[in-house]
């Protein structure tokens, strides 16, 4: 391979990475601001255990429960400590 098709090689590999970005720019947001709400789950979680001494409140922390309060938010956090309760 010489140098210009080198260089082609990589205008159309650039050219369809870009063209690729265009196509899943939704959903790929989606994702990372799913991501995003979880990670922040998991934050929450972990104050509520590294409080649970004073408060009493426990969850667990784990992916399921983090899920649920990075999609939900606050009702979501809350829905759980219902949760725990009831059961």
């Amino acid at each position: 391979m010489d140098l210009n098709q080198k260089i082609i090689a990589v205008l159309v590999g650039g050219f369809l990475l870009i063209a690729l970005l265009r196509v899943f720019r939704t959903p790929l947001r989606l994702a990372a601001r799913l991501l995003v709400n979880t990670l922040l789950g998991f934050a929450a979680l972990w104050a509520i255990r590294a409080t649970s001494g004073i408060t009493g409140l426990t969850l667990g922390l784990n992916l399921w429960n983090a899920l649920v309060v990075g999609i939900l938010g606050v009702p979501g956090l809350v829905l759980l400590l219902l949760v725990q309760w009831v059961l």
